[in-house]
């Protein structure tokens, strides 16, 4: 088969504008809610897209840690390429897709650190294992062979045992979203798109798109 012969008609569900919440934040807690009851694998994980001074774009799939009115968490290392790029154009853009119930949200808006007691009590929750992973590795650096990994995570192991601080080149952001979109899935590819844009603070603009 051929690869431009891969096609699925979607048909679950719909999306109107005249339906969802008001504030996009309860309709996507709507929505993830759905996918945690779903028994998804990972229904937290999200494409996140950044891009450096140049406009050259990246991206790559991560976890989200946390979400309130203030906006979505996630946690990495600071010097890693993500890092190095929000450092020198702090927006970036996310990306949910849960396949099974035929849905995307795509979130956009500035990025910034969170607070350092927030990184840490995150960086505390977490597996030793990881803990030590944080330290490791230099995220994003080239590498000779995986044993300079290996040896290093041995060499901390021995110096911080079971309870290593959090790195200073490791902790999370938030992005503050002033766009989202909510997207359902539909047949003969006329999708529901239900658009976000933040007007002021605390007040969202409802539009629907054209699949």
């Amino acid at each position: 088969m051929s690869i431009a012969d891969l096609r699925k008609d979607y048909a679950r569900e719909s999306l109107d504008e005249k339906d969802v919440a008001r504030d996009p934040i309860v309709q996507f807690a709507r929505w993830f809610q759905e996918a945690l009851n779903s028994g998804f694998t990972e229904p937290n994980a999200m494409t996140v897209a950044t891009a450096d001074a140049q406009g050259r774009p990246s991206s790559r799939i991560l976890l989200l840690k946390g979400y309130d009115s203030r906006g979505f968490v996630f946690f990495t290392n600071y010097e890693s390429r993500k890092g190095r790029e929000l450092a020198e154009n702090p927006q970036a853009a996310l990306l949910f897709h849960w396949v099974e119930l035929e849905r995307q949200v795509r979130i956009e808006g500035r990025v910034e650190k969170v607070a350092p007691g927030e990184s840490d009590e995150y960086y505390a929750s977490r597996p030793v294992g990881s803990r030590l992973g944080a330290w490791a590795s230099p995220q994003s650096s080239v590498l000779a062979d995986r044993g300079m990994l290996e040896r290093r995570l041995a060499e901390l192991e021995r110096e911080h045992g079971e309870n290593p601080p959090r790195p200073p080149h490791w902790g999370g952001y938030r992005l503050a979203p002033d766009c989202l979109e909510f997207w359902q899935g539909r047949p003969s590819r006329l999708h529901d798109r239900v658009r976000y844009t933040l007007v002021s603070e605390g007040h969202w603009k409802i539009e629907r798109l054209a699949p």
